[in-house]
């Protein structure tokens, strides 16, 4: 199990042709709604390109399984500017007068690199927050119902509890499996 889960999915996502083929798309899409007068997206596209990312991938004949179980709908828009921050944070390492001096000159727009780096991330986060819900529904259900059979047939607690723990964990690692794309 050696890596942590947001590094494999932020690597199923990297590596995979048809995730690489849906960013190339919404990028696309995306400079052709500014009429390509921006050498790159937009800001305020990016819930419309993660949109067209999401129909992109589920419309697929074989879509990516992360995707078809983990993100069912597309990413809001606390999502994807969450992301943006994200990515962001990492490219600018400017000075505050650049920054300001750039402000004032042109919008800021984003490059295909750029683009493709904040769909990985969102997409990633995306699904690693959907499992982490996943797990917090599952695990409390179930030792809900474990702990509700111990006491109806008055087994021993600490049977109870190793049957509790073996659940538990049979979740997580299912949950953890089904990551790896």
């Amino acid at each position: 199990m050696g890596l942590s889960p947001s590094k494999q999915v932020n690597s199923s996502l990297s590596n995979s042709n048809e995730f690489n083929s849906a960013c190339d798309s919404a990028y696309s899409h995306c400079l052709s709604l500014t009429q390509h007068a921006f050498e790159g997206v937009l800001p305020y596209q990016l819930l419309t390109a993660s949109k067209h990312i999401h129909h992109g991938l589920l419309s697929l004949p074989h879509p990516p399984p992360l995707v078809v179980k983990w993100v069912p709908h597309p990413p809001s828009q606390a999502q994807v500017d969450s992301a943006f921050k994200r990515v962001s944070r990492c490219h600018n390492r400017r000075s505050k007068e650049e920054e300001e001096e750039e402000k004032e000159e042109k919008p800021e727009v984003i490059g295909s690199n750029r683009f493709k780096e904040w769909a990985v991330v969102l997409y990633a986060s995306a699904v690693v927050g959907n499992a982490g819900k996943a797990l917090l529904s599952r695990v409390p259900i179930g030792v809900a119902g474990i702990a509700g059979i111990g006491a109806v047939t008055g087994s021993r607690k600490d049977l109870v509890g190793a049957a509790i723990g073996v659940y538990a964990l049979g979740v997580a690692a299912s949950i953890y499996l089904s990551l790896s794309g």
